[in-house]
């Protein structure tokens, strides 16, 4: 349940995020065919769908990807819905997420801010008076921003070896439905010692310490639901899915099902090896996420919702610039690399020399996502597998095919 980049992805990663990357789009139309005129722009695609091929060459059952961009609307796919069927998947599908829901949330506590009911700078404390506790730990000293930008130092609940214990192998079946409260689970981090102390981490321009941790976007949705006295999901939809008419995302609170269509989700459940058995996990209780990573959305939405967010028409111009106001990153933790900045539930990756875009992704059992755009949000990129685990390096090849010139990238 971390987001580490590896060759072979952990489980769980990051009950969302590494996990990480981003997305924009010239149109905010729903998913649908583009029209005719734009068929005779796929070919600069070829690249990206070649490395779709690939990827489920080397074992993922299905993935699918749309890119919105000045050509207009481009729909890939390759592989399956479910395994021992011919099924293929499609853009239409709904599937979870993970830690993209962090952009999402980061967006709430901004929208929260401009409308005057909470700041960036208020302290844990101030709306979570004792949930932060043990030794070594500081709430007051440690802010919403620290949160969204993870510099707070707060041990990630997924690094746990028990609880990571619980969804290895067989027992995740036994621990599938198990319901948690975000409390539960911020105390499971509190066990540990803080990673550093918020005054240690990093600050626009001055790298610091930094550390990618759910827990830190946990309490980002208990305070959420504490400034606005109603669920996480009630603010979601209020700020962000009804706005934005985003028809097939939801924040899906206790329940473990997957709204129709959706694919079969697929893990090896931190098995590794040719032999690691593959199961069915597409059903779970999406409460072990939280506001870390629970959300379901389809590949269309996200687009809408990273590009209208990157251009800007989601925040009023105080809250972009803290969006985008970014920090070093202290090591590769997060599904990128030591050289990217991260801002408030954003990161900026270096995608290769002179290549970057803004962009998160996230891991959860069976889902793998990826979500990227242009700091205008006028190019949007979103991928998902529907198995967690393959090479890294294929990821980072369609998005790279997308982004960045030929001659900036190698073959993967």
């Amino acid at each position: 349940m971390s987001h580490q980049q590896s060759s072979r992805r952990p489980l769980l990663v990051s009950l969302v995020a590494v996990l990480g990357v981003l997305g924009a789009a010239v149109s905010c139309a729903p998913d649908r065919p583009p029209p005719r005129s734009h068929l005779k722009q796929q070919a600069p695609h070829t690249r990206t769908q070649a490395v779709l091929n690939e990827i489920v060459a080397q074992g993922t059952p299905g993935v699918i990807a749309q890119v919105r961009d000045r050509n207009g609307v481009w729909a890939g796919r390759a592989g399956v819905r479910a395994l021992g069927t011919e099924r293929s998947r499609s853009t239409h599908e709904r599937f979870r997420i993970a830690s993209v829901t962090k952009t999402f949330t980061a967006t709430v506590l901004l929208k929260l801010e401009a409308e005057g009911k909470l700041s960036l700078d208020d302290s844990v404390a101030l709306w979570l008076p004792g949930v932060v506790h043990g030794k070594g730990y500081r709430p007051a000293h440690i802010t919403v921003r620290h949160l969204l930008n993870h510099t707070s130092g707060i041990f990630d609940y997924n690094m746990d070896e028990g609880f990571r214990a619980r969804y290895a192998g067989d027992e995740f079946e036994r621990n599938s439905r198990l319901r948690w409260s975000p409390r539960e689970l911020v105390d499971i981090a509190l066990r540990h010692p803080p990673n550093f102390q918020p005054e240690q981490g990093s600050r626009p321009g001055r790298p610091g310490k930094w550390d990618y941790s759910d827990t830190n976007y946990l309490l980002a949705g208990m305070v959420v639901e504490k400034a606005t006295g109603r669920s996480y999901a009630h603010a979601v939809e209020r700020l962000v899915i009804r706005p934005l008419g985003l028809r097939g995302t939801s924040v899906p609170g206790a329940s473990p099902l997957l709204p129709a269509p959706h694919a079969r989700h697929y893990s090896t459940l931190f098995e590794d090896g040719p032999r690691a058995k593959v199961r069915d996990v597409t059903e779970f209780s999406p409460t072990v996420a939280f506001s870390a990573g629970q959300m379901i959305s389809t590949v269309g939405d996200v687009n809408r919702f990273l590009s209208r967010l990157l251009a800007g028409e989601l925040l009023p111009p105080a809250q972009q610039r803290q969006l985008l106001d970014a920090v070093p990153v202290d090591g590769d933790k997060g599904h990128g690399g030591p050289q990217d900045v991260y801002g408030l539930g954003l990161r900026h990756f270096k995608l290769a020399e002179g290549c970057w875009a803004w962009g998160h992704g996230g891991m959860i059992p069976g889902s793998a996502t990826r979500a990227l755009a242009s700091a205008d949000g006028r190019q949007v990129m979103t991928m998902n597998r529907n198995g967690d685990w393959g090479e890294q390096r294929l990821e980072d090849a369609a998005v790279e095919a997308e982004f960045c010139a030929p001659d900036e990238v190698d073959a993967p």
